[in-house]
């Protein structure tokens, strides 16, 4: 009887320890593809936030240009109306 017990009981023992080692097998597995995914989703944010900054400053060098011609045509307009009232 004594040795169907120890019998028994070894037997759980090694099941148990095979069952923990795969359970933290696959934990080490999903903590790995966590990792993974974090870490990829980073450097996608990364590669957007320097897609957005080059468009926005692309967006405001484009602008300033833009505002320089209008106001630099403002005053060849002004200058065109002075002579034509001096004349």
């Amino acid at each position: 009887m004594k040795k169907l017990i120890l019998s028994s009981a070894l037997v759980l023992a090694l099941c148990f320890s095979f069952t923990s080692c795969r359970e933290k097998k696959e934990a080490d597995k999903a903590e790995d593809s966590t990792e993974a995914a974090v870490e990829e989703s980073t450097e996608e944010a990364i590669e957007v936030e320097e897609t957005v900054t080059d468009s926005t400053t692309t967006t405001i060098d484009d602008a300033t240009e833009a505002v320089e011609e209008a106001n630099d045509d403002d005053e060849e307009v002004d200058d065109d109306d002075a002579s034509k009232k001096d004349n």
